[in-house]
């Protein structure tokens, strides 16, 4: 099955429809790193991140794992773990996963631009939490109710489908 995401900013599965977050420059084919937009195309669904001292346990078919407080997404063109995640320190900077605002309290990896990752296509696009629907950086983002129910019903073989 499909996740499309529209710019209307319409996120639909199956027989559910919600409320999406975007961009700030909306949905590109030609994503550039800190364009602020979204990356239009299908791709498939990474790992499940969350916050256990937030969300006690997320019920999924996809693998899931638990943000430490020194984990991060490597958002460095000219680094070799360019878009993956990464252990933070003095030598590894990137996005903070472990986060006070509680965006990444809950997150689904979307793989664009993954194997290989080119510099500079973009990095660290996820489906994350919003409480407020203001445009993201180049993320997707919906509530935690609505993000808790789609990730009982999607799986390995699920794909977005950003249009």
């Amino acid at each position: 099955m499909l996740i499309k995401i529209k710019k209307n900013r319409t996120l639909i599965y199956k027989k559910y429809q919600f409320k999406c977050a975007l961009g700030k420059k909306g949905v590109k084919k030609n994503k550039k790193e800190g364009d602020k937009a979204t990356p239009k195309g299908t791709f498939c669904l990474g790992k499940i991140y969350y916050r256990s001292d937030r969300i006690k346990r997320i019920t999924a078919k996809l693998k899931t794992k638990i943000i430490k407080k020194n984990m991060g997404w490597c958002n460095d063109p000219n680094n070799k773990n360019y878009n993956r995640e990464i252990k933070l320190n003095s030598r590894n900077k990137g996005e903070k996963l472990f986060r006070n605002d509680r965006k990444y309290d809950a997150l689904i990896v979307i793989n664009y631009n993954v194997s290989p990752a080119i510099p500079n296509k973009g990095s660290a696009i996820f489906l994350h939490i919003t409480r407020n629907y203001k445009s993201t950086a180049g993320c997707i983002a919906i509530n935690l109710k609505n993000f808790l129910t789609l990730v009982k019903l999607i799986n390995k073989n699920t794909k977005i489908k950003i249009y």
